[in-house]
């Protein structure tokens, strides 16, 4: 996953040795010597994530990052405090500037690009909501507006998983006193159950459990559709840095080290619910907002208006980032056929299902759109076509595997789908007619060397 990122250090050897290390990872670094070109910088070129020293002149840290989480147009770019000052006061300080993270020097490289990794998955996901808003508004529909925060903590529920009697008493106590309340769970099994309620707004594990590994808790939430935005606050103690970068990769948001600190504890649980609140927001803003304007109500996919609106905001983002974009155009094979032989109401269902298994097949940010009576839009971003290919396939695959069943009636329907993929050139103006035009010919192509099968015009 590319992405730019900013250093901002007044100290020349730590922003070479920074950028040294992240473009290893093939990572796009640019640089700021101070609080004040940190502003100018992150305003001109909008870059994934800022990595912020504290300690500048001019303009510290703190204070930048209080001015970057004060303008609208960069307050949701993940600000990552890199410092030499490792008492807790200064981490709450961070924290409550608006920072995501806060890691000390000298650096642990695998804590470093665990932490990036982890801001990158989020971000792509709430640039993705936000720029469906973005999208609504464009229509004329209602926005809330912004989040309040003064009632953050407000109605917080809690899901701890912890052996230390000690220590549950102390994340009990102190969360209390804010008005959140915490649920004590004996086991991942239990607090995995707890978690599917809904009735949850973050899950703080221990690493150091009895007969338990913390980091299974991860992958359980990640998979889940209930639980998959869940925030994950991992508890670890200084030499568990290696499994808490795991956990990071593994889907855990932010962690807290021992001993804990009742006011960095309050800091980094402020931080998650927030951000909780604010995807609750959009998501909700989102479904109530484009579902009657936006979506095709047969099948739950986006319809053309939305695609036509949303996809040019899609192309104009991947390319300023140079970053690809993938599009594939899906038709039901012979599907006339289908309605002949069995009527329009088992032609709906047939769609229905088809878009179900499309959507199942990817990731929470693509796009899917119907079209036309049987062809659908898939977008993916940040994807090439070498990716795009092998999910067309596992899709045409996953499509023709199972005939699908007709609710109520001794009834099974086979049917395959025929896929043009194509990507966005990014040495030419591509617009969206002319993606959808090639893709189009990959789709003709497709059917006329035999249907049920994936080709590129």
């Amino acid at each position: 996953m590319s992405a730019r990122i900013l250093v901002v250090d007044d100290n020349p050897l730590n922003v070479k040795l920074l950028a040294a290390k992240l473009a290893h990872d093939y990572y796009i670094v640019s640089m700021a010597e101070n609080g004040l070109q940190a502003l100018e910088k992150t305003a001109a070129e909008k870059p994934d994530i800022i990595l912020l020293d504290v300690m500048m002149p001019e303009m510290d840290g703190f204070e930048a990052c209080r001015q970057l989480k004060a303008n609208p147009a960069t307050k949701h770019i993940p600000v990552v405090m890199v410092t030499a000052l490792s008492d807790v006061a200064d981490r709450v300080r961070g924290l409550e500037a608006g920072a995501d993270d806060f890691l000390t020097k000298p650096i642990n490289d695998v804590a470093l690009m665990a932490r990036v990794r982890s801001l990158l998955r989020l971000k792509m996901i709430m640039d993705e909501w936000r720029s469906r808003e973005t999208t609504s508004n464009q229509f004329s529909l209602p926005s809330p507006g912004e989040d309040a925060d003064l009632a953050v903590y407000a109605g917080g529920h809690i899901v701890l998983l912890e052996d230390s009697a000690a220590e549950r008493k102390m994340i009990v106590n102190t969360l209390s006193s804010v008005g959140v309340r915490a649920t004590f769970a004996g086991t991942i099994t239990e607090a995995v159950t707890i978690a599917k309620t809904g009735d949850c707004d973050l899950v703080m594990v221990s690493l150091d459990l009895r007969g338990e590994d913390g980091l299974q808790i991860c992958p359980q939430l990640r998979t889940q559709d209930t639980t998959r935005q869940l925030p994950i606050l991992l508890l670890a103690s200084e030499g568990d840095i290696p499994r808490v970068a795991k956990g990071l990769d593994l889907g855990a948001n932010d962690y807290l080290l021992r001993p804990l600190d009742a006011n960095e504890l309050l800091a980094r649980v402020r931080t998650q619910l927030r951000q909780k609140r604010h995807y609750e927001r959009l998501r909700a803003n989102y479904e109530q907002s484009l579902t009657l304007a936006l979506v095709d109500p047969l099948t739950g996919a986006f319809n053309r208006r939305y695609l036509e609106a949303h996809l040019p905001k899609l192309i104009a983002r991947c390319r300023s980032a140079d970053k690809p974009l993938s599009v594939l155009l899906i038709d039901a094979d012979h599907f006339k056929q289908v309605n002949d032989t069995h009527g329009h109401a088992v032609g709906d269902v047939v769609l229905r299902e088809v878009v179900n298994r499309t959507m199942l097949g990817l990731r929470p940010f693509d796009l899917v759109a119907r079209i036309g009576g049987e062809e659908f839009v898939v977008v993916m971003p940040e994807t090439d076509i070498k990716a795009a290919l092998a999910i067309g396939e596992r899709l045409r695959e996953r499509i023709a595997a199972t005939p699908i069943g007709m609710p109520g009636k001794n009834v099974t329907v086979p049917i395959t789908v025929s896929i043009g993929a194509t990507s966005m050139m990014t040495e030419n103006q591509d617009n969206y007619q002319m993606i959808l035009e090639r893709a189009d010919a990959g789709l003709y192509q497709a059917k006329n060397n035999g249907r049920n099968r994936v080709a590129v015009a």
